[in-house]
């Protein structure tokens, strides 16, 4: 999995596999869902990271 944060733009980036896109949902105005063709996750979205409490990302131990 590759995390990406673009500041200027308040974009975080969960990009779990290199899979293409065939299909992608917004769950609200701010987090978006890429889906391969098997139904996996691709990549999730989320618009307006840290303004609405996503960042900063909190390590849980498993």
């Amino acid at each position: 999995m590759k995390i990406t944060y673009h500041e200027d733009d308040d974009i975080l980036v969960l990009h779990m596999t290199d899979k293409p896109i065939v299909r992608e949902v917004s769950q609200d105005w701010n987090t978006h869902i890429s889906f391969a063709a098997d139904g996996t996750v691709v990549e999730v979205v989320v618009l307006g990271a840290r303004a609405n409490g996503s960042l900063p990302l909190e390590r849980v131990a498993a």
